[in-house]
């Protein structure tokens, strides 16, 4: 594609002079076609009236009658082995100054940054330590619940089953571990809910109220067992087998509402 505004002969014969100079070789007809956008017999004419002028982009910048550089200049021998005499500075008198009146200010810390990883590292042996003492205090009161609910249980009436009557019937399970696994667990669940920040308003107040009374639930159930266990009762009377009875329905509603509460918040 040729430009709208043909370029003359004489200014084009320039520009793929200066061309040639600067790739110090001949170029092209494509390359000043593509360059220049002109056609093909206009850069053709162009390089011809180049070469008829002689010049040879191949020789030095002298050879082909280009001026020197305006601010160069030729340096003889001499002159490049002569050193420049260095300057002289004056110094003049600037009066007395007054140092009691000149604030010193001290540079700033270079390196603030250092303290961050420590910070890092510390935090990182805190939540250790944290998670440590954690493991230690659920340990000793995962044994006491867990003894506490399982001779409560047997106490109110659960015992060895057979989940599979006249299958299976070798296959038995002591039903009395449903209620550690069931109370305690849901207390822990609906505790976490409740102290979520990301969860609703709704959410978080069923799961407060419910995860109290789990706790104070456990903690009576805790409390029944080791006063019949002390007193050697070998069961206990109808008041405390008629709630313990119906606590995994209790705690299976309590669970399934949570539930249904966290996923409608998710779906919204």
């Amino acid at each position: 594609m040729t430009s709208a505004y043909p370029t003359p002969l004489d200014a084009l014969a320039d520009k793929v002079r200066e061309l040639a100079a600067d790739l110090g070789e001949w170029p092209s007809r494509n390359r000043v076609i593509k360059t220049f956008k002109v056609g093909a017999p206009k850069a053709s004419a162009a390089l011809d009236a180049v070469r008829s002028s002689g010049f040879n982009p191949t020789a030095p910048a002298t050879e082909n009658g280009l001026d020197t550089p305006v601010g160069v200049t030729n340096l003889t021998p001499d002159d490049a082995l002569t050193p420049d005499p260095e300057p002289t500075h004056e110094l003049t008198d600037c009066g007395t100054v007054d140092t009691a009146s000149v604030e010193v200010i001290a540079p700033a810390d270079p390196e603030p940054s250092q303290a961050v990883p420590a910070r890092i590292e510390r935090s990182g042996i805190g939540q250790r330590a944290h998670t440590w003492a954690l493991l230690v205090i659920a340990a000793g009161a995962f044994v006491a619940i867990w003894g506490g609910w399982v001779g409560l249980g047997k106490l109110t009436g659960f015992g060895e089953i057979a989940l599979l009557p006249g299958i299976a019937d070798e296959f038995t399970i002591d039903s009395a571990i449903t209620l550690p696994l069931g109370v305690e667990a849901y207390a822990a669940f609906a505790l976490r809910v409740w102290l979520s920040a990301s969860r609703s308003d709704r959410a978080r107040k069923f799961a407060r109220n419910s995860a109290i009374g789990a706790l104070v639930l456990g903690a009576c159930g805790q409390v029944a067992y080791h006063l019949m266990t002390a007193a050697g009762m070998t069961s206990a009377p109808w008041q405390i087998t008629t709630p313990v009875s119906c606590l995994p329905v209790v705690v299976l509603g309590c669970a399934a509402a949570l539930t249904h509460l966290m996923q409608d918040e998710e779906g919204r």
